[in-house]
């Protein structure tokens, strides 16, 4: 699996979300550099099982659709004399 990364945008709100939290729950401020420190942590070591709880959820998702495309082709089958 390749790296998380994440686009300027999307750094920049992530960094804003840490920070926010910071000084809302720790009552500490969290700079620039230090928020981007945190969200490369974050990612590198706590990103995978995040990544891999969504594939998990997608595959659930995909099964069951399977599954109801599969009930729908045993449902149109011909009666064989």
């Amino acid at each position: 699996m390749s790296d998380i990364q994440f686009n300027k945008e999307q750094k920049e709100v992530l960094v804003s979300k840490l920070q926010s939290w910071f000084e809302r729950e720790l009552d500490q401020e969290l700079g620039q550099f230090d928020g981007e420190f945190l969200l490369d942590f974050i990612s590198n070591e706590m990103g995978a099982y995040y990544y891999n709880r969504g594939l998990q959820d997608a595959r659930v998702v995909l099964e069951e659709r399977l599954q109801s495309i599969d009930e729908d082709l045993y449902a149109i089958e011909k009666e064989v004399r």
